[in-house]
């Protein structure tokens, strides 16, 4: 796990509100594939990957914070 300690925490956070939450307009991909996951709507191979691409930095920002908690 040293490489992710290696990472800096103000960059993960800027590259996770980005990628999190692109494209702004008109409603961010992640919070529209959440909401077709939640429906059961979420069938299509690229929508899936869509949600893993858009997810993936966000979800590395959090297992970041909880290991430095916990440390």
């Amino acid at each position: 796990m040293a490489w992710l300690d290696s990472l800096p925490l103000n960059l993960l956070i800027v590259a996770a509100l980005l990628l999190g939450l692109a494209p702004f307009v008109p409603e961010p991909h992640l919070f529209e594939k959440v909401r077709m996951l939640a429906q059961g709507t979420l069938t299509r191979p690229i929508d899936i990957f869509d949600l893993l691409f858009h997810a993936s930095l966000p979800l590395l920002l959090v297992a970041k914070l909880i290991r430095m908690a916990t440390s």
